[in-house]
């Protein structure tokens, strides 16, 4: 896959960023690019992290892997930063097992392609609901595909939605590929997206994906 092919769909930027977002963004988000720093077993991966509500969950709860987090929007990305950081600008130690992709996640899986994560994340991907927008939508048989030749043997992948027919597009998907449900029972994960509840579902619908045995 070449990177020139890999167009990236929704805002990579909004508002302007604080004098102290920038500095973040040019001094400290290169000391955690998964590219220079980035381990090959024992990593947690979530696509699409937002705010990073959730990754710094997951960063504090498994101490001895690498969390890496991808995530084109570069405001999310400068919101991370400042969360993991003191007031002097420097990374918090309970967080220096994160590591930062600040791009399209399919432009990483064509870089570390020696990479394998035993789980990966993407919770409320947009859904682009518009019929004739949902080319676009990410989870895509294809890019389950690619996920599932990226995934330990007995790796997960934990796909989180509130909009019911992306939910039921998803589950089609999956029937093209070699993933299959290994369970929809997931504790609520709570993400600003999750807490908005924009489509107004019951609940977030949960897929637990994993290889074919």
């Amino acid at each position: 896959m070449e990177n020139a092919t890999i167009r990236t769909f929704g805002r990579t930027h909004g508002k302007r960023l604080s004098t102290r977002q920038k500095w973040l963004v040019n001094n400290m988000l290169p000391k955690l690019s998964p590219l220079t720093t980035m381990d090959i077993a024992n990593i947690i991966l979530e696509i699409g992290f937002g705010s990073g509500e959730h990754l710094i969950e997951l960063a504090a709860n498994n101490p001895d892997k690498i969390i890496l987090g991808a995530e084109p929007f570069i405001n999310g990305v400068a919101s991370l930063l400042s969360r993991i950081t003191t007031d002097k600008n420097e990374l918090l130690p309970q967080f220096s097992n994160i590591r930062i992709f600040a791009d399209d996640v399919r432009k990483l899986f064509t870089a570390a392609t020696n990479t394998i994560f035993n789980e990966i994340y993407i919770l409320h991907p947009d859904p682009w609901p518009k019929a004739r927008h949902e080319k676009r939508r990410l989870l895509s048989s294809s890019f389950l595909k690619l996920l599932s030749s990226f995934i330990a043997k007995d790796g997960t992948i934990i796909i989180g939605t509130d909009h019911t027919d992306y939910y039921n597009w998803i589950l089609e998907q999956v029937k093209q590929t070699n993933l299959e449900i290994k369970s929809t029972d997931v504790p609520t994960i709570k993400t600003k997206y999750q807490t908005k509840n924009m489509f107004g579902s019951p609940k977030t619908m949960y897929l637990i994906l994993g290889q074919k045995l």
